[in-house]
């Protein structure tokens, strides 16, 4: 007799109770947001603030969907639910659909456009494997953890720190990752033409959804059905938004950033940049460190930090969410936190931001925008990704992670 299917993710907020609207977060994240996109085109130019606008979209539609890639992995590898996973392949095959033509093209508008494109070799298995054990022991990935930040969600806050250290303490190391076996940055678009590519990820991810399906149902029988939820209005403005639409919304915003970017939306370059310039402040001299040798990184170290297009995208995607949360009624953050969740939260946000740079990304910047850009090393961090994740669940249970919260 089969049994029905219990899955600890994607955490989704109870049915027709529905919590009131927290008016003076919603306020506060509405007042930031304008005033930031004022001040950043008046000091930056259009483009920064449109940036700012399309990471505060993105951390309004994380929030409402519940969209995480840690808890989904977990859900995944523990009981066999792939629902979280199977929203990930929508998010990718449209993304996939919708640069395309933008990739081939090489330019929009009359603007140069440039893929997440990376060598794909073993610095991205390690990687991704390492980020892996990261995201399960902080209780979130990259997004994960600004949009939970953002929503009140206390630890982040330290993995954050746990994750700038490890993300600057990488780039001391990656004249050893450069040398390590490598097959070079392969684009599908580029090698086999760019419909050809698309066909095949798109076989790729509908193939990967059947498997997943069928596994789901073989191992756990059929999922229970979503409880009854409230629709209309109060449905959109306070959410829970269902899977599928987050999926969808997530890879239109891609889009957006690639256009008004001229790359694919990042999360982590942000913390390496933030760390390095801290390291900078404080007398450190970094220029014999060949990660930071090279003409974009020298760039934006002299730079503000809000010149930085991934800072700005990372700053609104906190707010953003912080909107989500007052919308929904759910900004609560706790003064009291457990010492072994603090530790786990630190060592957790030094494992990710270690793995991320040596994996080329995290599960935006290489899983999201690379797959989107038929990168092969996006495949890779996948494959990756997901067989860190048994060993995260197991020092996630170990540190007592576990608190009733949702996790991305």
């Amino acid at each position: 007799m089969s049994r029905v299917l219990t899955s600890p993710a994607p955490a989704r907020p109870a049915a027709l109770t529905r919590d009131p609207v927290q008016m003076p977060v919603v306020v506060a994240a509405t007042a930031l947001l304008a005033l930031g996109t004022a001040w950043l085109a008046a000091r930056y130019g259009a483009r920064q603030a449109v940036l700012f606008l399309v990471g505060g979209a993105l951390g309004l539609v994380l929030h409402h969907a519940a969209f995480g890639f840690t808890a989904a992995y977990r859900a995944l590898v523990t009981v066999g639910d792939g629902r979280g996973v199977r929203a990930q392949l929508l998010m990718l095959a449209t993304a996939t659909v919708l640069f395309a033509p933008v990739l081939a093209a090489g330019e929009i508008f009359g603007r140069p456009v440039a893929g997440a494109v990376a060598p794909a070799g073993v610095s991205v298995l390690v990687g991704a494997f390492v980020f892996a054990v990261g995201m399960q022991l902080a209780g979130g990935c990259g997004s994960g953890m600004l949009y939970h930040l953002g929503a009140g969600v206390t630890p982040m806050a330290v993995t954050l720190v746990g994750f700038v250290g490890g993300a600057v303490l990488a780039t001391f190391h990656m004249p050893f990752w450069w040398a390590t076996p490598s097959l070079g940055a392969i684009a599908l678009g580029d090698a086999l033409g760019w419909w050809n590519a698309v066909l095949i990820q798109l076989a790729a991810c509908a193939l990967l959804a059947v498997v997943s399906r069928w596994a789901e149902r073989r191992r756990a029988g059929v999922p229970s059905p979503p409880p009854a939820r409230a629709t209309g209005w109060r449905r959109v403005i306070q959410g829970p938004w269902p899977l599928s639409v987050g999926a969808l919304l997530l890879a239109l915003l891609n889009l957006a950033t690639l256009v008004v970017a001229s790359t694919p939306w990042s999360i982590t370059w942000a913390f390496a940049l933030w760390g390095a310039k801290g390291l900078v402040a404080s007398g450190y001299d970094l220029s014999d460190v060949p990660f930071w040798s090279g003409e974009f990184q020298q760039a934006a170290l002299v730079a503000p930090v809000l010149a930085d297009v991934t800072s700005v995208m990372d700053l609104g995607l906190v707010l953003g969410a912080l909107l989500g949360a007052g919308l929904a009624g759910r900004f609560a953050p706790r003064r009291r936190v457990p010492l072994r969740r603090i530790a786990a939260a630190v060592l957790g946000g030094v494992l990710l931001g270690y793995g991320s740079r040596v994996a080329y990304g995290c599960n935006i910047g290489a899983l999201f925008g690379g797959i989107a850009s038929t990168s092969v090393h996006g495949w890779l961090w996948a494959a990756a990704a997901l067989a860190g994740t048994p060993l995260g669940v197991r020092l996630r249970r170990f540190f007592w992670v576990e608190s009733g919260r949702p996790t991305a």
